[in-house]
């Protein structure tokens, strides 16, 4: 049995394709439920006006809520879905001086939903009356307007009722006369408008505090009744159209004339057993889930206040096997035929390994490699699971699954833009080494094209994208920087060790000729070649640096001295190792 939903288009359009790649998305997991943001779950005199707000919950279909004056109740506002916003704005306001209980169900197509414990807040007492109202349908000054009209308007703040007054004189009250409609925003007139008449509307919003003052009387004007209208034809799809998808916007051409389409679909030409006689105002709307592989005959039938068009024929078109999305009938699953794509947003190719062969990640019936020229058009270069990749730049991807259809197979289609960059292996230039405590931190430096990814002792990996390893003991070690883009991997050994001597503990600038500055004094076994030394205060600012011609640092800066106490060193050596550690200042 199909499940349909039939909304006018176009601002439910987006809705729908939104709400079905929301259900494509999720993933089984279970959800918690939200907590309201907007008022605070407690607060107290919350403005009537207020919107409701929560925090978003991920792979949710969408939300359904209650306003009531009991936990779960329903009495304000009776499960109303509000699509997948977080966002609620109570269509006629809040009662005043009332508990509200916020009740919100999370929706799911394809588990039960999840009914969320109740959540309160407490309005504020409302101490003056509403403003006045308009008319939303039809408008004031508005001509033409069919005799069967009914009247619309916007919901006034603090307003808790609305009476309403309609005459065909101005001032006049002889179609209705201060008649309490109670909370609503709409009027369904008993009986049709006369035609070709002015209609005097009066509007009066009221709550427990007054009513509106000083409200103007608006007007409008009904059409002559005229002659039915003509028939339409479909767009789309059109006559005799097949492989349409499961779900499709129904289109057709306006009647010249029409206030409105009834709409006919069966399955078969002699019973209208999926939509009989819906009535729709405009020109399109949309259907969800026919079933697959199987003929519609469908007839739109235009009408106005003279009545329906005659003769209006059948027309008919075939849904495709099923691409998807779709809900199958037997297990109550969504299906979709179309391939998950896994390929990267980049792509990269090897600089002086020309081309350079991808090969895709998905599986599917078929590929498509398009290269997108500056101008826009597409090249097709390859149908294979692989490429070749010769130049950089912008390309698109699709990927298909086949499903019979009516004839030929029917290909559902993936597609996804990528982009193809210069990569290249990695050149290692330095290797920064850090002592902490009893451990040792390192980071890679490198430079080149691509896109890096670092793993240490062994080639295999794992690998990860920092450049950084900590926790690091004394001894010797290789580390492997692997191109993202498959361009190779670099490598490197190095040694990690204590720093030798030759590094003072202290210094005392006293100016009595002994400790007075403070640099590196080379040990008679294994010294190291120092190419420059840093000194730096326990907040890290850089104070001197020095060559080891130099004489040292005489502790002072800007030719201030600086106070007893603790600093820190970094020496460079002239092979790319570096050392840190610190030292005391003795006055």
């Amino acid at each position: 049995m199909n499940r349909l939903f039939f909304y006018p288009l176009p601002g439910f359009r987006a809705l729908c394709f939104v709400l079905l790649l929301l259900c494509l998305s999720f993933d089984g997991i279970a959800q918690d439920c939200p907590d309201i943001t907007n008022p605070t779950p407690g607060s107290s005199n919350v403005p009537v006006t207020t919107s409701i707000s929560w925090n978003a919950v991920p792979g949710v279909t969408g939300y359904i809520i209650s306003l009531g004056t009991t936990p779960g109740g329903g009495e304000i506002v009776n499960e109303q879905p509000v699509g997948n916003d977080p966002n609620f704005t109570p269509p006629l306001g809040l009662p005043s001086n009332t508990q509200i209980h916020v009740t919100i169900i999370l929706f799911f197509f394809d588990q039960p939903d999840i009914v969320c414990p109740s959540q309160s807040f407490s309005t504020a007492l409302v101490t003056q009356a509403p403003g006045c109202a308009m008319l939303s349908t039809p408008m004031d000054g508005d001509t033409d307007v069919i005799v069967s009209t009914d009247l619309f308007w916007d919901y006034v703040p603090l307003a808790t009722g609305y009476r309403l007054s309609m005459g065909t004189s101005p001032g006049g009250s002889e179609l209705l006369d201060n008649v309490d409609l109670g909370n609503v925003l709409s009027y369904s007139p008993a009986a049709d408008f006369p035609p070709g008449t002015t209609i005097y509307v009066r509007l009066q919003p009221y709550n427990a505090v007054g009513f509106a003052i000083d409200c103007l009387e608006e007007s409008f004007t009904t059409g002559e009744l005229g002659d039915p209208p003509g028939c339409t034809q479909m767009i789309s799809p059109g006559d005799g159209a097949i492989n349409v998808p499961l779900t499709p916007l129904i289109e057709w051409a306006p009647a010249p004339g029409a206030i409105g389409y009834r709409l006919y679909i069966g399955s078969t030409p002699f019973e209208n057993d999926v939509v009989d006689g819906i009535v729709i105002t405009d020109t399109s709307t949309l259907v969800l889930d026919f079933d697959p592989n199987q003929t519609y005959f469908i007839r739109i039938v235009p009408f106005n206040k003279a009545g329906e068009a005659q003769g209006c024929p059948q027309e008919t078109f075939s849904t495709l096997l099923g691409c998807g999305p779709y809900i199958d009938p037997d297990t109550a699953e969504l299906i979709v035929l179309n391939p998950e794509i896994g390929l990267p947003d980049q792509i990269g190719i090897c600089d002086g390994q020309l081309p350079t062969r991808y090969q895709s990640p998905d599986v599917a019936d078929g590929y498509r490699w398009f290269f997108v020229t500056p101008t826009g058009a597409e090249v097709l270069i390859s149908e294979e699971r692989f490429v070749d990749l010769e130049e950089t730049g912008n390309y698109r991807y699709e990927v298909y699954n086949l499903t019979e259809g009516e004839g030929d197979p029917i290909e559902c289609i993936s597609e996804k833009p990528f982009e193809v960059i210069l990569s290249g292996i990695a050149a290692i230039d330095f290797i920064r080494k850090e002592e902490n405590a009893t451990f040792f931190y390192i980071e890679i430096e490198v430079s080149g094209a691509g896109q890096y990814e670092y793993a240490l002792d062994d080639i295999e990996g794992p690998y990860q994208d920092s450049n950084e390893f900590g926790g690091l003991s004394e001894g010797y070690y290789t580390v492997y920087v692997r191109d993202k883009g498959g361009c190779g991997i670099a490598q490197e050994e190095f040694r990690l060790a204590y720093p030798p001597t030759g590094f003072p503990p202290y210094f005392s600038p006293n100016g009595d000729g002994i400790n007075d500055t403070w640099q590196y004094v080379p040990p008679r076994v294994n010294p190291l070649q120092i190419r420059s030394i840093y000194i730096f205060d326990r907040f890290g600012k850089l104070l001197f640096n020095f060559g080891t011609t130099s004489q040292g640092w005489d502790g002072k800066y800007n030719n201030n001295d600086m106070p007893s106490g603790g600093y820190w060193y970094r020496a460079l050596t002239r092979d790319g190792e570096e050392y840190r550690g610190n030292f005391s200042l003795v006055r």
